[in-house]
Formats: C-alpha cells, sequence, structure tokens
C-alpha cells in the first residue's frame, strides 16, 4: 500500500519537475521513482525510470555519489534479472566511488556486499578471495564482509547445511537488507534442489522418510519440495501416497523418429511445390539480359561489315565501268 501511495505521490511530482526543466532534481526524483517500483518488483518500469534518471544526470554536471547511487542502483535491477556479470561491474564502480570519497563508509561496504553477492549468486566462488584480498579492500572489516564469507564458503562446497548454518549465524546483518535477502533465498533453494538431487540419484524407488532424514529437513517440507520440483520438470519421477515413497523414473532418451517425419514431409512439400511451379511455367530459365544485349551488338556488328563489303562492291563496279581516259 505504501508503494503504490508513493507513486501516487511521485507522479505530479514529476509531471512540475519536468515543466520547470530541473535536471538535477529530476534526476533525483526518477531515481525515487525506481526505488519505489524496484520496491513493487515492477522490474520493467524500475528499469525505464532508472534510464530517465541516467539521461537526465548525461545532460548536466552529476556529483559522483548520486553517479555511485546510479550504479547502485543499475547493479540491483541487473542482479534482480540474474544479469550477475553486469550487476558486478556496477557495483564495483559504486564501490570505488564511495571508496575514493568515503573510505570505510557504510555505502562503500553496501556495495562490496553486493559485489560479493553477485560473485557467489553467479557460481563464481572463487574469485571471493581475490576480492577480499585487494588492496582497496582490505580495511573493509567486520560482520557484512564476515557474512559473505560463510555464505561464499558454503556455497562453494555445496553444504546446505553449512549454508543455514551461516545464514542463521549473520540473520543480524543478512536479514535486514531485502535485496541480499531475496538473492540468499533464491541461492537456498538451488543448494536444496541441487542436495535433493545428489541424494535421490542412486535410487529408483526411496522412500521420502528416508530423503528427509538425509537432508535434515521436515517431512512436510521434504514433500512439498518433491511435488514442486516433479512439476516444474526438474525431477523425472511421482510420489506415491498409499507407500509414502518417490518412484524416480529413467531418462528417456530423445525419440528421433517424430523430427524426422516432420524434416521428410517438409521436403516432400517443397519437391510437389517445386514441380507445379515447374509445370506452370514459373520455373522457366530467365533469360540473361546481358547475354542478349551481347547477342544484339554482335548481329550489329556483323550487319555493319556486311553493309560495308557490299559499298565496296558498288565502288569497285563504278570504278571498272569508267571509261579510260587514256
Amino acid at each position: 500500500y505504501m508503494g503504490h501511495q508513493s507513486l501516487q505521490t511521485l507522479q505530479p511530482l514529476l509531471r512540475e519537475v519536468r515543466r520547470l526543466d530541473d535536471k538535477q532534481l529530476l534526476m533525483e526524483v526518477q531515481m525515487l521513482e525506481a526505488r519505489v517500483h524496484h520496491a513493487l518488483l515492477n522490474l520493467s518500469k524500475a528499469k525505464a525510470a532508472l534510464v530517465g534518471s541516467r539521461t537526465a544526470a548525461n545532460a548536466i554536471y552529476c556529483p559522483p555519489l548520486q553517479q555511485a547511487q546510479l550504479d547502485l542502483l543499475g547493479g540491483i535491477l541487473h542482479a534482480q534479472e540474474k544479469d550477475f556479470k553486469t550487476a558486478f561491474s556496477y557495483f564495483y564502480e559504486a564501490f570505488e566511488t564511495h571508496h575514493s570519497l568515503e573510505a570505510g563508509g557504510a555505502r562503500a561496504r553496501e556495495a562490496l556486499s553486493y559485489m560479493l553477492l553477485s560473485k557467489v549468486m553467479a557460481g563464481q566462488v572463487d574469485d571471493v578471495t581475490p576480492i577480499l584480498a585487494s588492496k582497496n579492500v582490505l580495511r573493509y572489516t567486520g560482520r557484512e564482509v564476515e557474512a559473505m564469507k560463510a555464505v561464499a564458503a558454503a556455497a562453494k562446497a555445496r553444504d546446505l547445511h553449512a549454508f543455514v548454518a551461516a545464514r542463521d549465524e549473520h540473520a543480524d546483518v543478512l536479514s535486514v537488507d531485502p535485496v541480499v535477502t531475496s538473492h540468499l533465498a533464491a541461492l537456498y533453494d538451488s543448494m536444496v534442489e541441487a542436495h535433493f538431487l545428489r541424494i535421490i540419484e542412486p535410487y529408483s524407488h526411496v522412500e521420502i522418510a528416508h530423503v528427509a532424514t538425509r537432508v535434515k529437513l521436515p517431512l512436510p517440507d521434504v514433500e512439498a519440495k518433491l511435488s514442486q520440483m516433479i512439476l516444474d520438470k526438474k525431477l523425472h519421477g511421482t510420489l506415491d501416497q498409499a507407500t509414502a515413497c518417490l518412484i524416480v523414473y529413467p531418462d528417456d532418451p530423445p525419440d528421433t523418429c517424430y523430427p524426422a517425419a516432420l524434416a521428410t514431409v517438409d521436403n516432400m512439400s517443397n519437391v510437389v511445390d517445386a514441380l507445379l511451379g515447374k509445370w506452370q511455367g514459373k520455373y522457366d530459365p530467365p533469360k540473361d539480359e546481358k547475354n542478349d544485349e551481347k547477342d544484339g551488338k554482335k548481329d550489329e556488328k556483323k550487319d555493319e561489315k556486311k553493309d560495308e563489303k557490299k559499298d565496296e562492291k558498288k565502288d569497285e563496279k563504278v570504278e571498272a565501268a569508267k571509261p579510260d581516259k587514256k
């Protein structure tokens, strides 16, 4: 409700600012609008508002801190779209700006935590250690950095229980930021699915209680997660409620008969169309205009030579008919 109310307040303000043509104020208002749309999970409108804010910033001199805020917001939106490589570049630019202006500040720590989070979410966990060992990052120590290090270590080891332990241990830091919370929830889901698949892989028929014991999760949560994986086609199987078991189906080999039949029908259709077109005269070989021109020029030259020979013969006859003056 608060987000929609904020948008209703921002719309008349935006119209008034555009009428005044105040680029500085327009950049700030559109950046605020992008934040509100992001909070409402409307990514398309958030990106449009951010583009408008960047356009206004390019028209004037943009202070470095505000440029860093634009970069930070751009990285958050790209991370929301799972483009973590681009998001990392934006976070890095924001971190460098904040570090140069306010070394050790809270905003620089926030950008650094987002940098580490983007590397973890992109599966590039090995890059976390070199980032933390870089010159500009060495002075940034604290709960935020330690929390990201613990999450990265758990993700690298693919240890679900270590991840849950790290999340619970640093809950006072990780649960405060909604951006970090949403991405860690997605990471938890992917790690749970990978953990389930690793446990189920050797079996074709396994009790759900055994899976719950192995993953150390409540039985209802395990059933719900398995059902979701089956519906999402991440697990090829079914749940037998009568025996409380999971039946895993073997992966079917790809059927090449149907694509081959479609290709055959397509080729036959092309052949029939070609024969029909040939019968209707559509595929008669076209005349080559250049060859026609060449042939025409040759014929003209031949005619000219014949005319010249005729004229020469006439002249010879005329000369022969003249009386000799001698």
